[in-house]
């Protein structure tokens, strides 16, 4: 199947991803554009039925580590860094009026 893209997408596209393109560039584009929509016509083409959707190419399950308090509460001693407090909170000048 072919796919046909106008130097007029092409224009649009460019201006899109704000790119200043020559002609001969233009050109390229086009041809590239065009291979790479023929590429996923001929993948739609394959006969997936049976395969199951994958969310990842490799089998993983839960990737994420147990979230775990490893410090606690330390806002006592944060606190007493701090030159000023106010309410368990940092006190510092005001900026805005």
């Amino acid at each position: 199947m072919s796919n046909t893209i106008t130097l007029e997408t092409i224009d649009y596209v460019a201006i899109l991803a704000k790119l200043d393109l020559t002609p001969e560039e233009k050109l390229q584009a086009q041809k590239d554009m065009s291979n790479m929509l023929d590429y996923i016509d001929k993948l739609n083409e394959l006969d997936t039925t049976g395969v199951e959707p994958m969310s990842h190419v490799f089998q993983v399950t839960n990737v994420f580590r147990e979230d775990v308090v490893a410090n606690g509460d330390d806002s006592a001693a944060i606190l007493g860094n701090a030159p000023a407090s106010k309410q368990g909170m940092f006190q510092v000048p005001r900026t805005v009026e």
